[in-house]
């Protein structure tokens, strides 16, 4: 064989060697939220929304400042408790994530934020929606989803709908988001001239609701609404049904999944509840999402959507800003104008959703099924 040949051979393989994804950069991508206890099946449910996207991102074959990209998924369990989100929170800002995803609920979101932005570390949550977080000042902060306070409106006007001049009777789970929601309700309610018939409180780890209900019974309300998860909303819908409490009963987006209908034995048929965002039918690229999906992780509980979105937010503004440094691209991703699965998403000066929105469903044989509200 020539030496010219030889040397072509070689130069081929350096190239060859250079060019693998062996040799790309890895850049990682955080994301938390409950994987454990009782509201596990949402928190894994996001954390398989961010998966897919990785997993979609990293066939692209992106580059980054002249480089080969390859992103990883560093996922943490904070269970849901904001003092386990502090230590999460740090700990993947010592892993070296370059942006983060999350967390799931609201109370652990905005205490991670100060260790993000004192990190500098861009945080998109998904669906964290106490207005709290995005009022901390925080510039690497931003959410995905509509804020308790659209929410809270939109619940206080349909209950006042549903209820006619009945009484309204308000519960939430003493948690950062369902107290923050149902304060928002009554906040609404009080506004337009309607004092709540009662306001009790549970926990996020409740299990046993007889109490309240047999007090809220004899205060013979004509709606409930509830401020909490769907681990929560199943046995509760189902006690009201065996203590022959007619009320309706409306649940924010932590009930509106598709595991609510499981959880209570059927007993949500012909409830309420709401979900930041358009209706699934409405998002035009849903569909696909949805089948791609399923077939690696099945069923789309509720949250997916948002965290794929947040995901490729995070990479979109990378691309843009042609780098993953997160001094680059955070005020990239403060001026995103992005399609996602979830519908048009740009960002307030303080990181709230422009377009967030809220919408109301009914459970009908099982399946939420979109109002006009």
């Amino acid at each position: 064989m020539g030496q010219k040949n030889m040397r072509f051979i070689a130069t081929v393989a350096v190239l060859c060697v250079i060019s693998s994804p062996a040799f790309a950069e890895i850049v990682k991508i955080g994301i938390a939220g409950p994987l454990t206890g009782p509201i596990a099946h949402l928190g894994k449910d996001a954390e398989s929304g961010a998966k897919l996207a990785i997993t979609e991102v990293n066939q692209r074959h992106i580059v980054i400042g002249g480089s080969p990209i390859t992103f990883e998924l560093v996922s943490e369990d904070d269970q849901g408790d904001p003092k386990t989100a502090i230590q999460v929170a740090q700990r993947l800002v010592d892993s070296g994530v370059k942006g983060v995803v999350g967390h799931l609920n609201s109370g652990p979101t905005i205490v991670a934020a100060k260790v993000y932005a004192d990190a500098g570390v861009p945080q998109v949550a998904p669906v964290a929606t106490n207005p709290t977080l995005t009022t901390q000042g925080y510039k690497t902060t931003f959410r995905l989803m509509a804020t308790d306070n659209q929410q809270g409106g939109t619940i206080a006007s349909f209950a006042r709908r549903l209820g006619g001049t009945g009484g309204i009777a308000l519960i939430d789970d003493r948690s950062s988001y369902g107290q923050g929601l149902i304060d928002e309700v009554e906040k609404d309610l009080r506004a337009q001239g309607i004092k709540p018939v009662a306001r009790e409180y549970t926990s996020d780890k409740a299990v046993d609701f007889s109490a309240i209900l047999t007090s809220l019974k004899a205060a013979r309300p004509a709606v409930i609404v509830y401020g909490g998860a769907d681990a929560q909303a199943g046995p509760m819908v189902k006690r009201m049904t065996e203590l022959g409490i007619k009320a309706a009963f409306v649940g924010g987006d932590g009930v509106c999944t598709g595991d609510w209908t499981s959880l209570s034995g059927g007993a949500d048929e012909g409830q309420y509840c709401t979900q930041a965002g358009a209706p699934h039918d409405r998002m035009p690229q849903y569909k696909a999402f949805e089948e791609r999906f399923e077939r690696s992780f099945g069923k789309v509980v509720v949250f997916a959507p948002y965290s794929y979105d947040a995901t490729m937010l995070l990479v979109d503004a990378m691309q843009r800003a042609n780098s993953t440094d997160p001094k680059a691209y955070a005020p990239v991703l403060a001026a995103s104008q992005y399609n996602g699965i979830t519908g048009r998403i740009s960002f307030t000066s303080n990181g709230d959703n422009k377009n967030g929105s809220v919408s109301v469903y009914q459970i009908r044989k099982g399946a939420l099924v979109p109002l006009t509200n």
